[in-house]
């Protein structure tokens, strides 16, 4: 509680000049700001309490230990030998999004400085700030000083490394030179053709691969029967066919169907993260390949503007769909020049509508240019 001082309105009390001229006390007004103040009513952790609704799974659901995690066992392997061994060097995890690079860097520290390992573990994301200051302040700072509670080193992990300018990297490979002894890196990036070879050189780099259909399913399954939720075999091959891969898709998939039913089924599933099913993808291809371009576009026409699919979505699911087609190899070469040319042209800022029809029109043309 507050107090807030509130005078009397004006007209309120004496009026001004006449006998016994003076304004009334002021009185106090007790607010009460305290961040449970609204919700003093509803006992922590209920169903549809606030703690509840706004958890994130991706987060909830990260594995605390190396041993907890799926679909990376080999890098899990080495990286557990690290900490039978007490040390490790700079290590550099490269690999697509959601495979699991930012929970291998955090559950490597806690196995190494366990309970304590906030104190000696320190995560920066380059794409917040790419430049060089980032380097001499920040990194520099916690890295020349010393470890805390009995640590023989701290660890510094650095997401989104590739995302540094040149100059950035030059000054970060000075710094991992220059505090080798007290704290080591961990890089983490996309793509490691963006990090400098005087970087590379001095990390081991571990290659995280998509995570593959098992990985995906296990832990589905195991979100699953945490949270109670039925998950159908469609909704599940829905989820992995959503997810290619990136664990944090198939995961906010199912926490955004969760949201709907505890009982999740194939149509929720496409419906929640705006995607078309393959079978709507085939539908579309076999449509233009047939020469059909009226009912190709009308297809297209429902996926863009019904559905509210986003044409980038679009044109990466067909491209996995003509890449799995069994089809003559010079029409499925002409077919994928075409989709890069399109994914370009979106890239650059053209009409997105003109762009998908000229796209099912070269489809069709293609097509019967083989014929």
């Amino acid at each position: 509680m507050i107090p807030v001082d509130r005078e009397d309105r004006p007209g309120e009390g004496v009026p001004d000049g006449g006998p016994g001229d003076a304004r009334r006390p002021s009185r106090t007004l007790c607010i009460d700001l305290s961040p449970h103040a609204a919700y003093t009513d509803r006992p922590k952790g209920e169903p549809g309490s606030m703690e509840e609704n706004h958890t994130i799974w991706i987060e909830k659901y990260r594995p605390a230990k190396l041993a907890d995690m799926v679909g990376q066992e080999e890098i899990v392997e080495r990286l557990q030998s690290y900490v039978q061994s007490g040390s490790m060097p700079h290590l550099l995890f490269t690999g697509s999004a959601g495979v699991g690079k930012t929970t291998a860097a955090v559950a490597l520290a806690k196995e190494f400085f366990g309970e304590t390992w906030h104190t000696n573990f320190r995560e920066l994301n380059a794409s917040d700030e790419r430049g060089i200051d980032v380097v001499r302040n920040q990194i520099k700072q916690f890295a020349r000083t010393s470890p805390l509670e009995g640590a023989s080193f701290k660890i510094l992990f650095l997401d989104e490394a590739d995302a540094l300018t040149p100059d950035a990297q030059a000054a970060l490979r000075r710094t991992m030179e220059s505090y080798a002894a007290s704290c080591r890196f961990i890089l983490s990036c996309n793509y490691s053709s963006k990090i400098i070879d005087p970087i590379q050189s001095r990390c081991a780099i571990y290659r995280f691969r998509p995570l593959d259909r098992e990985a995906i399913a296990e832990e589905i399954r195991r979100i699953a029967g945490r949270e109670k939720l039925s998950v159908s075999d469609g909704a599940l091959d829905a989820i992995v066919y959503i997810a290619q891969g990136d664990m944090r898709k198939a995961i906010n998939a199912l926490q955004g169907a969760a949201i709907l039913s505890s009982s999740i089924e194939e149509k929720m599933v496409y419906e929640i993260t705006a995607s078309a099913r393959p079978e709507e993808i085939r539908e579309l291809l076999d449509l233009s390949l047939g020469g059909d371009f009226e009912g190709a576009d009308r297809v297209l026409d429902r996926l863009l503007r019904e559905r509210g699919i986003a044409p980038a979505e679009l044109l990466g699911q067909c491209y996995r769909a003509l890449v799995a087609r069994k089809m003559d190899p010079a029409l499925k070469v002409c077919l994928i020049d075409a989709l890069g040319e399109t994914d370009f042209r979106l890239s650059e800022g053209a009409d997105s509508e003109i762009q998908m029809e000229a796209l099912v029109a070269r489809f069709v043309l293609a097509a019967q240019g083989r014929r």
